[in-house]
């Protein structure tokens, strides 16, 4: 077992169940080895890539390994690919295991793991890795809606550190309700709403249900030419976050080239704060995908702006 340092903060990812779950987790391990109450921030992938790397130690789950990532007394837990080699740090990585799953076998090395963490784990890895075949899918499903609706603050905040409690918990009553009624009407009306990007990428129009697993359903019966599609949805911030799906590993290809990140057929992106809607999301997207400029606008300075925006992101976080 190696020795774990002491982290200055521990960093996850905010937008679904494995960050929060993996997160808390590190948290909980760290008052164990070291009795002090470690500060855990939640970052998107865009406001990522922009955030300085300052700390003399740190813990970071579920965001792809870097060679920024690479420090003396750093651990990485994640289960993304990379093309990076660690050097310096400590790094727990596994492609078939979920970052809440790799934190949690950490913990269970330390002696932090009971029944109610096995079983949030399970369907937290289920629901992260996509697992169509287990058993649980659908409830795991649920469970990462918990995060999608409520968002990733509100809900630690509501668990109070204790994951223990979301389990079983009277939300997902809610959850169950929604993916029952919600998602056929859905995905009725949002196969008839599919706008063209480029001739690879389509944009999905939502209005109710679980956007992901509609998506999803899009893509395996083949509603849609195009093997690439993008959800949009306005955060209560104002940003516009944008979602990738495929089924042959060229969703990261595309959220890449939006300055974001995650999975080869599940990946997303932060717009830069200019795109304040989900039409102006459309307009954008064409405009950056298909190498396209605004009126008088070149396209360098259109990434330009784009950056600065992140930048911004960063720093007002």
């Amino acid at each position: 077992m190696n020795v774990l340092p002491q982290p200055d903060a521990i960093l996850t990812h905010e937008s679904d169940l494995d960050g929060l779950v993996a997160g808390v987790l590190l948290q909980r391990l760290a008052k164990k080895l070291f009795n002090a109450d470690t500060r855990l921030e939640a970052w998107n992938y865009n406001g990522w890539r922009n955030r300085p790397m300052t700390e003399k130690s740190a813990w970071v789950a579920d965001m792809v390994f870097e060679t920024r990532l690479d420090k003396a007394n750093w651990l990485v837990v994640d289960h993304h690919v990379t093309d990076a080699k660690a050097g310096q740090a400590q790094f727990v990585h596994d492609l078939n295991k979920s970052a809440s799953l790799l934190c949690y076998e950490l913990c269970q090395q330390h002696g932090l793991g009971s029944p109610e963490l096995d079983r949030l784990v399970h369907l937290s890895n289920v629901a992260d890795l996509f697992l169509e075949e287990d058993a649980d899918f659908q409830l795991a499903c649920d469970y990462a809606s918990l995060v999608k609706i409520y968002g990733f603050w509100n809900l630690h905040a509501l668990l109070g550190g204790q994951l223990e409690t979301l389990v079983d918990h009277p939300l997902l009553e809610v959850m169950a309700v929604k993916r029952r009624i919600e998602d056929p009407i859905g995905y009725d009306w949002s196969k008839l709403n599919v706008q063209e990007i480029t001739p690879q990428i389509g944009f999905v129009e939502t209005v109710v249900g679980n956007t992901n697993l509609i998506v999803h359903q899009l893509l395996e019966r083949q509603e849609t030419k195009h093997p690439v599609l993008i959800t949009a949805f306005r955060k209560s911030t104002g940003s516009v976050i944008v979602s990738l799906r495929s089924r042959n590993g060229e969703a990261l290809k595309v959220a890449e080239r939006l300055q974001g990140g995650g999975h080869a057929n599940a990946s997303a992106a932060t717009l830069p704060r200019s795109v304040r809607t989900v039409p102006d999301a459309v307009t954008y997207l064409r405009q950056t995908l298909n190498g396209r400029v605004g009126a008088g606008r070149s396209e360098e300075t259109l990434n330009s702006l784009a950056s600065a925006f992140a930048q911004l992101d960063a720093l007002n976080k």
